[in-house]
């Protein structure tokens, strides 16, 4: 008798809690496209609609301190596919340069443990020599007549895999990159009404006018779709009956393609939202403060897949997080920011409460990529500079020269307005992190190039200078051959 109930029992349990003990689990990354930390409802902005990434994040973990190597498009995608640091990478520590030839990918890796792969949607990463077989088994633009953000087949490549294999998607959207398409594609019946400006949240470095509220709303639209497509994914694996054994990160590339945001070394720009949904694997869900690394998703994925970590992985697994949200992992989280469409050189170091930086080429103002510098809320600060009426938080995007050290006590001041920097007060705090980043670009062999990569745009209209190619100079590390290196150096 009870051996007829417990096969009873046993044949109505679904399929999928079964699968992660047979089998592997599926991994799917979601990567937004110049989005900013705090820009999900779940991360407190509640004038952008994010229903389906909250969902996630209220059944797994919504990490509060996690971060970018480079707020940058390509050298942060490249990190992020190789679990290392972006002057690591080879060339591509630079905006839209390959990676060294020799170092792995994440879906190679995953390849040897029998994972089906595939990208859809925004690619931006290249090596010097392609192989013969491609890292990705799968590859698309994620574009079609009416929907450009690159979710389009999003949907149809979750239906279309091989189902005698685990699975691992690079889902990677266009949105919210310049220039605004989701407006012109809009489709009422599936993303709702369109973002009203007078919702929106405007950061402290913008300026509070229609242009700017604008500017923000056509920004909100773009992620209210990249959201709307991660539900509909989401739907599909529970048809599928595999959601429950998929373990999926919602997160960003770089902030926001807005003035003081995207290419910045503050939280502003290098601070990311990371979401993992995974009923049967994560054991400790809710808010986790512990500091986190975009170069440890990949010993994650290769970790859980059940394969030993390649020498060449800098990062840590984030698997013990799992079983409890408040475990640490590392101590500190490094970032870089090089060329992007302007000259600079920066280096940051983080903790649970400080973040501290070197500016290399403290002449010229951060005021953000060009295409933000062509942007409408842009031009209000230009005007609002002209008119001398900018507050600090606004002058800051046009400071030059900047200082050249840097040390914000985050927790206090989140969007980093109050330089502590030769405060008595954390001097002991300084000349820590001072050391600790010191000793990361020494280990990890950074350089400062003797002739490094120049402006190839006017950084107050954002038009090209037509340079061609002479702009380009020595990348970070290159003199140093930090290409072969794989120490990770302080964590």
């Amino acid at each position: 008798m009870r051996s007829t109930c417990f096969l009873s029992l046993i044949f109505f349990i679904p399929i999928s809690l079964f699968s992660s003990a047979i089998g592997k689990p599926n991994f799917i990354f979601f990567i937004a496209d110049d989005v900013s930390w705090d820009d999900f409802g779940c991360y407190g902005n509640q004038g952008v609609r994010t229903p389906n990434i909250d969902r996630l994040a209220a059944n797994g973990i919504r990490f509060t301190n996690a971060y970018l190597t480079a707020s940058s498009c390509s050298p942060s995608r490249a990190s992020i596919i190789t679990g290392r640091y972006p002057h690591n990478n080879g060339k591509a520590a630079e905006l839209h340069l390959p990676i060294a030839d020799h170092i792995p990918w994440l879906p190679e890796s995953l390849r040897e443990a029998g994972y089906y792969s595939a990208i859809s949607g925004k690619h931006h990463m290249k090596r010097e020599n392609p192989r013969e077989r491609n890292p990705f088994d799968h590859i698309d633009g994620g574009r079609l007549e009416g929907n450009r953000g690159g979710e389009a087949n999003w949907v149809s490549v979750t239906q279309n895999r091989p189902k005698n294999q685990p699975f691992f998607f690079w889902f990677a959207a266009y949105d919210a990159h310049r220039a605004w398409d989701a407006d012109v594609d809009w489709i009422e019946e599936k993303y709702g009404s369109k973002t009203n400006p007078a919702a929106v949240r405007v950061p402290p470095f913008l300026v509070d006018d229609a242009p700017t509220r604008q500017d923000l709303a056509s920004y909100y639209n773009e992620i209210i779709r990249f959201d709307y497509f991660i539900g509909e994914v989401a739907e599909e694996l529970r048809r599928q009956h595999v959601l429950n054994d998929t373990l999926m990160f919602v997160f960003a590339d770089n902030g926001s393609p807005f003035p003081r945001a995207k290419t910045r070394l503050h939280d502003s720009g290098m601070k990311t939202a990371l979401v993992a949904h995974w009923p049967t694997g994560i054991q400790s869900k809710g808010v986790s403060d512990s500091l986190i690394s975009a170069i440890d998703l990949a010993p994650t994925l290769i970790e859980l897949a059940g394969l030993k970590v390649a020498p060449t992985i800098q990062g840590v697994s984030l698997a013990p997080v799992f079983k409890n949200r408040n475990r640490e992992v590392r101590r500190y989280a490094f970032s870089e920011h090089n060329w992007h469409d302007y000259e600079a050189l920066g280096r940051s170091v983080r903790t649970k409460e400080y973040l501290y930086i070197v500016n290399d080429r403290p002449d010229a103002p951060w005021q953000g990529p060009a295409d933000s510098v062509r942007s409408p809320s842009f031009s209000q600060l230009l005007n609002r500079q002209q008119n001398e009426s900018l507050t600090q938080a606004q002058a800051d995007v046009f400071l030059a020269p900047r200082p050249r050290v840097e040390l914000y006590k985050t927790v206090m001041d989140p969007h980093q307005l109050d330089n502590i920097s030769g405060n008595p007060e954390y001097a002991l705090v300084e000349m820590r992190l001072r050391k600790v980043l010191s000793d990361w670009r020494r280990i990890t062999g950074d350089s400062i190039p003797d002739r490094i990569s120049t402006d190839e745009f006017d950084r107050r209209t954002g038009e090209r200078l037509g340079l061609s190619d002479t702009f380009r100079g020595e990348t970070p590390g290159e003199s140093n051959d930090a290409a072969m290196i794989n120490r990770a150096g302080p964590r």
